[in-house]
């Protein structure tokens, strides 16, 4: 996974995220709260980011999608076509899941990388432009 990871929220976090990157010219990863699958679902990031990619349109951008420990919701994600999902849960299932997320072509995330959370921010694409301008490019 390329580029440092914004959490986001909304629809104007995902602009702003997408934005700032386009402007520095850094790849940027657009990332779920921990365990968002539970309340949003497996659908909600790629339709956020297909949005958000109308609008801003040439960015180079990974989807996130942090299941948690649920691992129905790795599942769910995977069979939408989400490429990369992250899972917590026991490792004995973490190593099921890695290897049929690797027969999709996608891949299953332990750790999360470093993070910017968008959900308090006042200015979410400045905070983005600080926070992705710190990566090499």
């Amino acid at each position: 996974m390329s580029g440092r990871a914004v959490i986001i929220h909304s629809l104007d976090h995902a602009r702003a995220a997408l934005a700032a990157a386009r402007d520095i010219g850094v790849p940027v990863t657009l990332a779920t709260a921990p365990a968002a699958s539970a309340y949003l679902g497996p659908a909600w990031l790629p339709e956020v980011a297909a949005l958000a990619g109308e609008a801003v349109p040439d960015v180079d951008c990974r989807l996130l999608l942090d299941c948690g420990d649920r691992a129905g919701d790795v599942m769910a994600a995977l069979r939408t076509g989400l490429p990369c999902v992250r899972f917590d849960g026991p490792e004995a299932v973490a190593q099921k899941l890695a290897a049929i997320a690797e027969a999709l072509g996608a891949a299953l995330v332990r750790d999360m990388p470093p993070l910017l959370d968008l959900r308090s921010c006042d200015d979410p694409e400045a905070a983005c432009r600080t926070w992705l301008g710190g990566q090499t490019r």
